[in-house]
């Protein structure tokens, strides 16, 4: 029943107990302390809601930042890991394979903001050999969800 409840939520965290035991064909207790079961079990570790900010009037940037680092002995990158992602402006923060080591995502009010992140705590940390940093220019696709889906025109096309 878990992975059946997280394939539901993970798509539609806002369903009610209800309806989420309806769709399991399970009752309303068991599905709710199986969920909460998972929150304490930390599989369960939070819920958000997505926002396409480009269709409101917030000025935000969302930045990629790739970054190579020298691992600490005996501590690998877990150590350097959580000082990078204790600072506010970090969104994720993700451990990679490849040329670079982490992957940072932040959000900031401008690209200015994301700079300074970038030159002012994250570039002089000891352990940091350099960073890319990548602005997101347009997001069309988030969390499995299409944004800026084209309004269908119902119109007939015609061509000349």
């Amino acid at each position: 029943m878990r992975e059946k409840i997280l394939s539901i939520i993970e798509k539609n965290a806002k369903l009610s107990m209800e309806d989420l035991a309806a769709l399991l064909g399970e009752d309303k207790e068991s599905v709710a302390r199986e969920v909460e079961a998972m929150e304490k079990e930390g599989i369960i570790c939070g819920y958000h809601t997505l926002i396409n900010w480009d269709n409101t009037k917030d000025e935000r940037v969302d930045a990629l930042i790739e970054v190579k680092v020298t691992p600490q002995r005996g501590m690998g990158f877990d150590n350097i890991a959580e000082r990078i992602y204790q600072y506010e402006e970090v969104d994720a923060l993700y451990l990679m394979s490849g040329g670079y080591d982490f992957t940072v995502m932040i959000k900031g009010r401008t690209m200015k903001e994301v700079a300074n992140f970038v030159s002012m705590k994250l570039g002089p940390m000891e352990a940091v050999l350099s960073t890319a940093t990548h602005f997101v220019l347009k997001r069309y696709k988030d969390h499995g969800t299409r944004l800026n889906v084209a309004k269908s025109d119902e119109r007939m096309q015609v061509s000349p």
